[in-house]
């Protein structure tokens, strides 16, 4: 057996034998902890740096140097010298820890809890995987900002762990040997209604019904008390069943019951935080835990489906709007996390939308604004529609957060033509100050983050550098994790633009960003985009791509860059046939760089009719910088391929 690693308590190392292993000093400990939070992914030294101090020293990144390799001589004893570590590398621009996937107890203790057992097994594997916590997990790292999601995710995945555990107990019926671990759960956890449930149902089943119905009323007292909620639908329908004297088995099984153990599947896949209570109170959880980022963005998404899927089971069209609507998180991004459940979320919207009565004109706002946002790209035309009515309800109804909501959407749909950043501009404009004199700071940053695409699309670095700052400054106040994602990819593309700023600076900066997008939760964002960033430093450089292996992710980009990439290859003749076979770029952040792409591989190959279509599509942005729109990335002034293909035409 190999090295393992703790983090379920303080952060440890044992060999094969089982001995505990010297990790030497605090950082020593910090540089491991914050390598095993990667899970495998490589941590770029500058980010190391960042993260192991406020005021980092002079020679931060010779010190985490230092760090690294008393560690892989702790962690390898018996490595010959020069030869490279095996468990933790130098890849790139920074480290990684390949452990495996059993190397850490964290990652055993998260496969235990996700598995399908039978009873009795998951009994047994439940209780031996909660033995293994020696205390709060990354426990000497509480106060540490890169610590804080996945020190949540997992104190989150203890407290389902055991409330499987009871479950299992329940289906093993061995109802009375669960109240005890119970009963002292929701005691030190009072907001968590699953666990008031099974509480409740363990005492009904024992045959004390009197007790179970006390407890009822004191879930009913703790959760009005601690977070001003009703029972949801899950207790009030167990409290009438036990009323009534239902059976032992099917008490608790109606179909809230049901869709919420769907939902509780789910998020043991995605194993992140949230909390459980009434399905409206719910969706106002998940839309908070959704802006922490990372697990909590994935579980967020997972769990709307399933409170959209148990409020429509319930058949109240009301409720489903008021479900639907009122997950308002601000969306930044063109591309959807996960376009299968954006079409449910749509297609949800638009059945509830048919079953709303007349006058709730609040929740037909919302319930557009949510169409609007989640049919990111749409070229039917009913997501700008669904765009602007909204906005027009918002603004008679004088309502500051719909009408914010409603204007996310209509930015989400001002892309039906290149050279829209000015439109886009006063949208963000109007959200900044919206925003900011009603006190929505999630909606104050998202206007920041537009004008920091928005300006960036004109050139104007210095009005981008003011809304970024202000951004981060607002992000650290409020505990906002993902602006920082943004703001870090902004500061890189503005190194691309500038004439000053040297190749390796800017690649660094780039490679810091795409570290970035690790555990950020945001595939729609992350997919194909560190492939295409490394590629705009080329093409803004005059040079084919340097990434033509058939392995490289290129994500939703792939159509237009296979191009590029067949000619750097020396494939004519394939360069002609991807051309042609590729589609019309998407209408988003990138559309402008997709149509210079397109041009540049049209004018190597003399195809007039791509030149042609990719001239007109691009005129309208003549002023701007193609791909800066997304503040992400940029391949210079859209005029240079504009001239390029003039001159590629006249000279055909």
């Amino acid at each position: 057996m190999g090295v393992l690693f703790g983090v379920l308590g303080p952060v440890t190392a044992w060999d094969g034998s089982g001995d505990v292993i010297a990790l030497k000093g605090p950082k020593h400990r910090a540089v491991l902890a914050r390598l095993i939070v990667a899970r495998g992914r490589v941590v770029p030294v500058g980010r190391l740096v960042d993260d192991l101090w406020i005021d980092p020293p002079d020679d931060g990144v010779g010190a985490v140097r230092t760090f690294v390799a008393a560690l892989r001589r702790a962690l390898e004893p018996d490595r010959p010298p020069r030869t490279p570590s095996r468990l933790l590398v130098t890849e790139g621009p920074g480290y990684a820890l390949r452990a495996g996937p059993d190397g850490v107890d964290a990652w055993r203790f998260e496969e235990v809890v996700g598995a399908s057992r039978p009873a009795g097994a998951l009994v047994e594997r439940l209780d031996e995987a909660l033995g293994w916590w020696r205390g709060p997990a990354y426990a000497e790292f509480a106060d540490e900002g890169w610590a804080r999601a996945e020190r949540s995710r997992l104190g989150e995945l203890r407290l389902r762990a055991v409330e499987r555990k009871a479950e299992a107990k329940l289906d093993l019926g061995w109802a009375a040997e669960a109240v005890p671990d119970l009963d002292a759960h929701v005691t030190e956890h009072p907001w968590r209604e699953d666990a008031w449930r099974l509480l409740a149902l363990a005492l009904y089943r024992t045959g004390r019904q009197r007790d179970a119905l006390a407890v009822l009323r004191r879930a009913r007292t703790l959760l009005a008390e601690q977070l001003g909620l009703d029972p949801g639908p899950a207790l009030r329908r167990l409290e009438e069943d036990i009323l009534h004297q239902a059976d032992h088995a099917e008490l608790g099984q109606d179909a809230a019951g049901r869709v919420w153990a769907e939902a509780t599947a789910a998020y043991n896949r995605a194993v992140a935080s949230g909390a459980r209570a009434r399905l409206e109170s719910t969706v106002g959880i998940l839309r908070d835990l959704a802006v922490t980022g990372g697990g909590g963005l994935e579980a967020a998404r997972e769990q709307r489906t399933a409170a959209i899927a148990a409020a429509e089971e319930l058949g109240d069209a009301e409720l489903t709007a008021r479900v639907i609507g009122a997950y308002d998180v601000p969306a930044i991004w063109t591309r959807s996390d996960d376009p299968r459940q954006a079409a449910e979320v749509v297609a949800a919207a638009e059945r509830t939308l048919g079953g709303l009565a007349e006058g709730s004109d609040v929740l037909r706002a919302r319930l557009l604004a949510t169409v609007a946002l989640e049919s990111r790209g749409d070229r039917s035309g009913r997501g700008r529609a669904a765009a602007l009515e909204a906005e027009r309800i918002a603004r008679g109804l004088d309502d500051p957060g719909l009408l914010a909501f409603a204007l996310n959407g209509v930015y989400m749909q001002t892309f039906q033509r290149a050279g829209l950043a000015p439109e886009r501009d006063e949208i963000g404009a109007e959200l900044v100050g919206l925003s900011g004199r009603h006190g929505m700071v999630t909606f104050e940053v998202l206007g920041h983050l537009v004008r920091v695409q928005a300006r960036s699309a004109l050139g104007d670095f210095a009005g981008a550098d003011r809304h970024a700052d202000v951004a981060d400054e607002l992000a650290a106040r409020h505990e906002r994790p993902l602006v920082n994602v943004f703001t870090r990819w902004y500061r890189a593309l503005r190194l691309a633009a500038s004439s000053e700023a040297g190749a390796e600076v800017v690649e660094a900066a780039y490679e810091d960003a795409i570290a970035r997008l690790d555990g950020a939760g945001m595939p729609g964002l992350e997919s194909g985009l560190p492939a295409l960033a490394r590629l705009s430093l080329r093409v803004r450089q005059g040079l084919p791509p340097a990434q033509t292996d058939a392995h490289t992710d290129w994500g939703p980009y792939g159509p237009w860059v296979r191009p590029l990439v067949c000619l750097a290859r020396g494939q004519t003749p394939e360069a002609v046939a991807a051309l042609r076979r590729a589609p019309e770029p998407p209408r988003d952040l990138l559309f402008e760089a997709m149509w210079c792409l397109t041009a540049q591989a049209a004018i190597a190959v003399n195809d007039r009719d791509t030149m042609r279509r990719a001239h007109s599509e691009l005129a309208p942005a003549a002023a701007e910088l193609a791909g800066a729109g997304s503040g992400l990335i940029t391949l210079g002034p859209v005029a240079r391929y504009l001239a390029d293909l003039s001159i590629a035409l006249d000279r055909s």
